[in-house]
């Protein structure tokens, strides 16, 4: 379990929370960095329940803006630890469904963040790992990056990390990543919507990390949440209820402090002084 520092909150702090994860937090922004490069820094139940439990803490926070979820090492994640795919008595099963269910709520996790969560890619998401890119709600990767869903190769198609590929990319490139197994480039996944920007290497891609993340910082964090809750809710809505839904959410914006305050800055010229209320 995470230890927090008694360091005011918003200074800038690193420490481990075990030998999976380590956690760094500075000026809002929250970089969770998969570490276990033994096992590629495969999804097991710890380190699902590590990342969870790593994105909850704080979200009542309003000092917290932003959540990065990065990895050391070429792989950013292989994707579930396969041991558990060989078991097949009942006591086996149990464990599958255990396995798949807390990576159900990984994702659930992602949606239900009040803030961003980006991932950071510099080197190859496989299977689970390619999901959990495709549910953050952006990616950013190096030229260098992969991304593949190669359970089928192994008998085992990757039936929940098309749930997160299907809702992201084209049909035409979902599919041929689950058919074939075939990695796709970073190139291929900035065209097919996978990941929101391609940058030429570590470096290029922190400083579009920076870019990114600063510009969030300066919104309304209460009018960011709303936005972010509201644009998975409105997905699976038939089209003219996801309009009358969106307008009744306009309506709620405008009644917020910070809805009022953007559009008093906009008229008077100025920069809006948020309350994050």
């Amino acid at each position: 379990m995470l230890k927090l520092s008694r360091a005011i909150f918003g200074v800038s702090r690193r420490f481990n929370s075990t030998d999976l994860t380590t956690v760094k937090f500075d000026d809002g922004i929250k970089e969770i960095t998969l570490c276990h490069q033994k096992t590629r820094n495969a999804l097991s139940i710890a380190m699902m329940q590590n990342i969870i439990d790593n994105i909850s803490k704080e979200n009542n926070n309003n000092s917290l803006r932003i959540i990065i979820i990065s990895a050391e090492g070429p792989i950013f994640s292989a994707g579930q630890n396969q041991n558990f795919n060989f078991q097949t008595e009942e006591s086996g099963k149990l464990k599958q469904l255990q396995v798949f269910d807390l990576a159900s709520k990984l994702m659930n996790c992602v949606i239900d963040s009040p803030v961003p969560i980006v991932a950071k890619i510099d080197g190859l998401a496989a299977a689970a790992g390619c999901q959990l890119v495709a549910q953050c709600d952006l990616a950013l990767c190096t030229e260098k990056s992969t991304f593949s869903t190669p359970g089928v190769n192994f008998g085992i198609f990757c039936s929940t990390p098309g749930v997160a590929l299907a809702r992201t990319v084209r049909k035409k490139t979902a599919l041929k990543m689950l058919l074939t197994g075939l990695p796709i480039t970073s190139r291929e996944a900035l065209e097919s919507g996978l990941v929101t920007s391609v940058c030429k290497d570590e470096k290029t891609l922190d400083e579009e990390l920076k870019i990114m993340t600063d510009s969030i910082k300066a919104k309304s964090r209460s009018v960011v949440e709303l936005g972010k809750r509201f644009f998975y809710e409105q997905m699976s809505l038939e089209v003219k209820k996801a309009y009358e839904a969106g307008g009744l959410k306009m309506v709620q914006n405008l009644q917020m402090s910070d809805g009022r305050e953007g559009i008093k800055s906009f008229v008077e010229k100025r920069k809006p002084l948020w309350s994050h209320e």
